[in-house]
Order: structure tokens, then sequence, then C-alpha cells
């Protein structure tokens, strides 16, 4: 009786044994299961960025990771974007991934909105239209919705610019922005630099000239369309200064080939010269209303800077070199002249 007792305690004891070894490994397939979909790799290599635009659903952010190939395990994201409440905290930007990211990570990194910013380093864009593309093909917002903004007088005026010439706002340098950050920000974070470049000290500069910091920038563009070496700006920037202040046109080439926006000439014609445009200097006294082009930063300090001379004319050197040869007088200017049309029929270039 005692060894029957004794045999049925065995028995249950090793049931209880056993069903808890059963628990306790359930219990661990359940963690590893739930760890693996938590913290194990799942973002692929298939893309460097992922990009969620501005209003964009947890369904367009999941339609994009499932359609790029961005994770593996598609269910498993599914899961733990509900668990971690990603679902109603989307925000849009500019994602970098990383191979082997878990989707606790990749959510986390999401949910916070911690994107990569953009960095943009522009000069020397020509037109405003080429700086509007340039920026879109860097930040969410399209180049016409950037251009709306640069055309609009009345959003010009609240910053005490024109339409004409609220592109002077723009100095060249690098800059970091978040890719999601919309025209409006972009141009007050351009317009909070271009106060911080225009220190007291330029804009003492500026009012010794008699020009106010656009118009500064509208002569640096002409300055730098002429020179093409920097070392010669600030003898190119004293000669107009001296036109101006005499009442004489500038008679700037590069303004013609902007009004005529032909930019492949090489040979300014008398046709040209004729050319109907408030940004044709041989027709019009005084400044163009804008910049033909954006204005390096040396050449608004070739301005402020400018050499002072006698200077009243100027023709490019016949040797092609980039300089030029200037002149006190028209008939000097004109022996100049003679020499470089010499040298351009020598090449034939008629255009």
């Amino acid at each position: 009786m005692t060894n029957q007792k004794s045999s049925s305690s065995g028995v249950f004891k090793k049931f209880i044994i056993a069903l808890v070894l059963i628990i306790v490994i359930a219990l661990a397939g359940t963690g590893i299961f739930y760890y693996l979909r938590l913290f194990g790799p799942n973002v692929t290599n298939k893309q460097e960025y992922l990009y969620i635009h501005t209003n964009a659903t947890f369904n367009d952010v999941y339609k994009d990771i499932r359609e790029q190939g961005i994770v593996k395990d598609t269910t498993t994201f599914m899961w733990a974007a509900h668990n971690m409440k990603y679902i109603s905290r989307v925000k849009p930007g500019k994602y970098r991934l990383k191979a082997g990211m878990s989707n606790r990570s990749l959510i986390n990194m999401l949910k916070s909105g911690t994107q990569e910013p953009v960095t943009l380093v522009f000069q020397n864009l020509r037109m405003k239209e080429q700086f509007a593309g340039f920026v879109a093909k860097k930040l969410e917002p399209d180049s016409l919705s950037i251009l709306r903004l640069l055309d609009s007088a009345q959003f010009a005026e609240q910053y005490g610019f024109t339409k004409d010439n609220i592109y002077t706002v723009f100095i060249p340098n690098s800059y970091q922005f978040y890719w999601n950050t919309t025209p409006e920000k972009f141009f007050k974070r351009m317009y909070a630099n271009y106060e911080k470049f225009w220190t007291p000290e330029r804009k003492q500069k500026a009012a010794a000239i008699n020009l106010t910091p656009q118009e500064v920038s509208v002569l640096a563009s002409i300055v730098d369309g002429e020179a093409l070496h920097d070392d010669e700006m600030p003898a190119i920037a004293g000669l107009y200064l001296n036109r101006l202040q005499k009442g004489m046109k500038l008679q700037a080439d590069p303004t013609v080939i902007f009004a005529v926006n032909d930019f492949t000439i090489k040979r300014v014609l008398n046709k040209y010269l004729v050319f109907n445009s408030p940004y044709n200097t041989y027709l019009h006294t005084g400044l163009p209303p804008g910049p033909i082009m954006m204005p390096s930063v040396n050449a608004i300090n070739a301005v402020l800077d400018y050499k002072k001379s006698g200077y009243l004319y100027m023709c490019a050197k016949e040797d092609f070199s980039g300089y030029h040869n200037f002149a006190t007088n028209e008939a000097d200017h004109r022996v100049n002249a003679r020499k470089f049309q010499q040298a351009l029929n020598e090449r034939n270039i008629k255009k």
C-alpha cells in the first residue's frame, strides 16, 4: 500500500515538472517570438532613405515600405507599428535607413521624427527658375510652389523686397534644412541669413556709395556677369559706380544677354542693344530692377570694397584671357574695342 502511494506521488511530481517545463518553454518561445518581432533585424538594404510626405497617413507609409521592399517582413512591421502606437503618429521627413534595423528602431525613428537634414550648397545660379528647380530636387516642395512665392509682389513686400529684386535674398553658402521644409519656412530661413550677412559694417559701406543692400546685390550680379576672374571684380565695380555717379548708362553686355534671354551669345551685336527690356542697360540709365544672376559673396564684397579709379569704359582683352582693358575716355576705349573685335573676327566668332 505504501509503495503504491509512493509511486503515485512520483508520477504526479513528474507530471508537475513536465507541465512547468512545457509552460516555461512556451513562455520562452512566446518571448523569443515577440522579441524577434520587435528587436530582430528586418530592414533591408534596398533603399537608403524613406521619404514620408506631408499629410501622409500610416497607410501611405505602409504602402511605400511594402512596394519599395524596405522591410523583409511587412507583417511583423505592421504588428509592431500597431503595438507601438505609430499608426496615429506619422511625421513627414527624410529618414535614413540602415540595413538590419529592427522594427522597434525603425518605428522609434519614424515616430519621433528623427530625420536626416538635407545640405543645400548653391552659388551663381542664374535664374529664379533654375534656383527653384535646384531646391525642389533637394526638398519636398515643388519648383512651382517656390516660384509662386518668389513671384508674389505681396509676399515680397512683407520683407522689404519687390518681386524683381527678391532673388537678392539668397546668399550663396552651405545650408541645412529638413526635407519637408515648406517654401515659406525656407524663405524665412534665407531671410534670416540675409539679415545676418548684412552687418552694420556692410550696410554702412552700401550707404557710402548711395546704394541699398538690394541695389548692391543687383550691381554685384552685373559684376559677376562681367568678371571671369575674382581679382578683377573691384576694378569693374569701381567703373560701374563711376558711371552711376555721373548719370551715365551702365552699358553692361551681361544685362543685354539677360534681357534677350540667350546665354549662348558670345558677341553682343547692335541688334541686341536695342532690345526693349528694363534690364537692357544700353537703353535705360541706372540699375536694372533686379539681379541678372545670383551674385557671389566675392562680387558683393567687391562692390562694397570697390577699387577707386577714373575708369569709365572697359572691353575684354584681345588675348581672351578673361581680363579687361580699362579706359578713362571714349577714344582709348574705341582702340581697345577694335582690338577685341578684330580678335573675334579672326576666330570667326559672329554671334
